[in-house]
C-alpha cells in the first residue's frame, strides 16, 4: 500500500489510472473529506469497499465523470437541471437512473444514485477515465470519518491499494439534494 502526495500521483497517473481502471480500491482527498472509491463499474471492487467500510446495503455515491454522463445515465429534470449546474461543488445529487450505469453493488435495488463532482483537482482525473468513482467516507460503518492518516482505520488501511493524501481536511461530508421524486435537501 502507497501513500502518495498530489506530485506523486501526478508523475505516476498514468500508471494509477490504469490500476483504478482495472479495479484498485484506494483513498483520495476531495473538496469536503477523503473518500474510499473504485470504478464504480467493477462489481468486486465495490464489494471489497462494502467489506471494508462493513457497510452490507446502504448506497454508495459516484463522482461522475462529467455533467454530459450524469444527462446520459440519470433522469434530470427541470429542476436537476438547476442544481447540475451548481457542479462541482459539496452536493451529492440523487437522481434516478436511466440504465445499469454502475455495478448493482453500489446502490442495492435502488433506482436512484446520488452523485458527486467535487470541487477538487482529482475530479480532472475522474474525468480522464471517463468512468463513475464510487465515493463514500473513509470509516467503518457508523463511526467517525477520516480527516487525517492518524483517523484511518487499520483495517481499511490494509485493505487499499493506495491512497493520495494531501493532510488534514476540515471539511464535512457533502450535503445531500433528493431530486428523485420530491425536492428534498437533506443536511448531515
Amino acid at each position: 500500500m502507497r501513500i502518495l502526495s498530489r506530485q506523486e500521483f501526478e508523475s505516476a497517473k498514468d500508471e494509477i489510472l490504469t490500476q483504478i481502471l482495472e479495479g484498485a480500491v484506494f483513498i483520495y482527498p476531495t473538496d469536503t473529506i477523503y473518500g474510499i472509491g473504485c470504478n464504480a463499474k467493477n462489481s468486486s471492487s465495490v464489494k471489497k469497499i462494502r467489506r471494508l467500510k462493513d457497510r452490507k446495503e446502504a448506497p454508495f455515491s459516484v463522482i461522475a465523470p462529467s455533467r454530459e454522463w450524469i444527462g446520459k445515465c440519470l433522469e434530470v429534470g427541470e429542476k436537476g437541471k438547476e442544481w447540475v449546474e451548481k457542479l462541482p461543488g459539496p452536493l451529492t445529487l440523487i437522481l434516478s437512473k436511466k440504465g445499469k450505469c454502475v455495478a448493482k453493488e453500489v446502490a442495492p435495488g435502488l433506482a436512484t444514485l446520488g452523485v458527486r463532482m467535487p470541487n477538487h483537482w482529482f475530479t480532472k482525473h475522474v474525468s480522464e477515465l471517463d468512468i463513475p468513482i464510487v465515493t463514500t467516507s473513509v470509516n467503518k460503518h457508523g463511526e467517525g470519518y477520516m480527516t487525517c492518516l492518524e483517523d484511518l482505520d487499520d483495517d481499511i488501511k490494509k485493505g487499499v491499494d493506495f491512497i493520495i493524501y494531501e493532510g488534514e481536511k476540515h471539511g464535512k461530508p457533502s450535503k445531500l439534494v433528493d431530486l428523485s421524486d420530491t425536492f428534498k435537501i437533506i443536511e448531515r
